[in-house]
């Protein structure tokens, strides 16, 4: 999120400074980058759907902006998205979010396993239908960070690597206090994700954050990129599965009320028990690392931008899962804020 702010600001021709120790390792570091607000329907979140079927063209439009600065574009990957249910029940479930996604206007399709083998190909046999939800996407958020980033430093912004301890404000300037100085600007944006807010910020109470961790499991050896992203529910525990071409894989999904960074035995096992049930060929793979990330949950599973003019700050947050998604439709609130409190 934070990156993404910084780049339509500077795109705007205002000059930006990112106070960060890890740029986009927060919750970007552990995501899978799934563009998929069609398989991510759920009930009551029809707002956040509607805001996320704007996701992917949002993302061309980024690429493309990136594309005149690097001369290069990260790849994003248009495949849709097959879900699945392992047993009886979890099947139910799939038909139940079928007339949800229905209902929120989505259109999928039935497929089989005789109908469709390219689908199914190194999916255990116990699967033989799925849901087909076209248009979701995919991109690789480590690619992305590092072509922001990149792109960032063509137009002149500076990196300051310190962690933000307060802020402060007054009619014309605020202030960032770190560690080894303090660093004034016309305009403040805060996006944070899960973590804490620095001393000096004072929320309207309007919105809270609390972290829900989450984890993935990076392998190497089955290419699927061809095909649709994988979801699966597993005797009711939701599996997916995003392939890169070459055979780099990301499994997930976890998620735990919890805000520590360490992986639990326990969640690991799971997490890879129902993926070798799912893709058998997973036996084979290469295990090339886990990852952890802290999602930032609001109070309504809402994203939020909250506002405070007469600080000349504002905060961008609650992204939930979906901050990969919607970085690039978000941070245009960014842009209106700064220009309203410095004009």
């Amino acid at each position: 999120m934070g990156l993404t702010v910084a780049w339509r600001l500077a795109r705007s021709g205002y000059h930006v400074t990112v106070c960060d120790p890890t740029p986009g390792r927060g919750a970007t570091w552990a995501a899978a980058g799934m563009i998929a607000p069609h398989a991510e329907v759920a009930p009551g979140e029809r707002a956040n759907f509607e805001l996320q079927r704007q996701a992917l063209t949002a993302w061309q439009l980024l690429n493309d902006e990136m594309f005149e600065v690097l001369e290069r574009r990260i790849h994003i990957g248009v495949n849709g998205t097959m879900l699945a249910g392992w047993d009886a029940s979890d099947r139910r479930l799939v038909d139940q979010f079928r007339h949800v996604a229905t209902d929120f206007g989505v259109t999928s399709a039935v497929v089989r396993r005789e109908s469709h083998p390219e689908l199914f190909a190194g999916l255990s046999d116990r699967l033989s239908s799925g849901l087909l939800l076209d248009g979701d996407a995919w991109l690789d958020p480590d690619e992305a960070v590092g072509a922001l980033l990149q792109g960032l430093t063509a137009l002149g912004v500076d990196f300051l690597a310190a962690r933000v301890e307060e802020i402060d404000a007054d009619a014309t300037h605020v202030r960032v206090h770190y560690d080894e100085g303090t660093l004034s600007a016309q305009a403040g944006i805060l996006a944070t994700g899960a973590a804490g807010l620095p001393r000096g910020a004072t929320p309207t109470g309007q919105h809270a954050v609390r972290p829900v961790r989450g984890m993935t499991v990076r392998v190497d050896g089955i290419d699927r990129a061809d095909a649709p992203m994988l979801r699966c529910l597993v005797r009711g525990r939701p599996f997916y599965m995003v392939s890169r071409p070459g055979g780099y894989c990301v499994i997930g999904a976890s998620s735990e009320e919890r805000s520590g960074p360490l992986i639990e035995v326990g969640e690991l096992q799971r997490l890879l028990r129902d993926g070798l049930d799912v893709v058998p060929e997973l036996e084979t793979s290469s295990l090339i690392e886990t990852r952890v990330g802290l999602r930032p949950a609001s109070t309504n599973l809402e994203p939020f931008f909250e506002e405070w003019p007469e600080r000349r700050w504002a905060w961008s947050s609650g992204h939930f899962r979906h901050g990969v998604t919607l970085a690039p439709l978000s941070s245009r609130a960014a842009v209106d804020f700064v220009r309203r409190v410095t004009s």
